[in-house]
């Protein structure tokens, strides 16, 4: 398995992080593929890609005898209004499991809860239309302190909320540990650190894990 940057099968920009181990079938191209739709916090905004939490992410997969193809899907600067209108080009990559990271542009930029909300259903109604089979992990957010107490009461009560409606695996807050740790974060406080990024994988492989392997059981048995 390897670590697909965006558009890296159209342009052959992928990396190979860690040792792969036997794949069942197939090339890498071929396997059931892991797609991290997100912001400039998937996207690895200041580190070199393999220290992404996707790259990091990518590499626990391996090492847990997982056979998938991760493809980093982060966009920086998107809004969860620009998620949805990306959506559908996306799911052309066909995911078989689709990590759902958006609305963080949203929170720093003030926007209203509700409408954030109303997009992110939209993308996983979207999702389930198009491509019923793909499993979606929603990865929770929260907006920064300074919005105000009521805004980010409002603002973490979305992802929790969808994750219920939709019975969807949650990831609280994808920030866990992270956000607000001066040494765990680049300058801008906002984007995590090579250190903050090794926790952000862990907190995204522990939902992640049994989604993956109850996925692949299940391949296996249909195979």
């Amino acid at each position: 398995m390897g670590l697909c940057l965006w558009g890296c099968r159209e342009r052959g920009t992928g990396a190979q992080p860690g040792a792969t181990p036997p794949a069942p079938a197939g090339t890498a191209a071929e396997l059931p593929r892991v797609v991290f739709m997100g912001t400039s916090l998937t996207a690895g905004l200041g580190l070199d890609p393999d220290s992404a939490f996707p790259a990091l992410v990518a590499r626990a997969i391996d090492s847990a005898g997982l056979h998938y193809t991760a493809v980093n899907a982060g966009e920086s600067g998107e809004s969860s209004a620009g998620a949805l209108h990306r959506v559908d080009w996306l799911l052309k990559q066909h995911p078989a499991v689709l990590l759902l990271e958006t609305g963080a542009n949203d929170g720093l930029r003030g926007q209203d809860p509700d409408s954030t909300r109303a997009n992110v259903q939209a993308i996983i109604d979207r999702i389930r239309a198009a491509s019923p089979e793909t499993r979606i992990v929603l990865i929770g957010m929260e907006a920064v302190p300074n919005m105000g107490a009521d805004y980010v009461r409002r603002f973490r009560a979305i992802f929790p909320t969808l994750a219920r409606l939709n019975r969807l695996p949650l990831i609280p807050f994808l920030l866990e540990g992270v956000g607000g740790v001066d040494s765990l974060n680049q300058q801008d406080g906002i984007h995590p650190n090579a250190a903050g990024a090794r926790i952000v994988a862990r907190n995204v492989w522990n939902v992640l894990q049994p989604v993956l392997t109850d996925l692949q059981a299940a391949i296996a048995r249909d195979s």
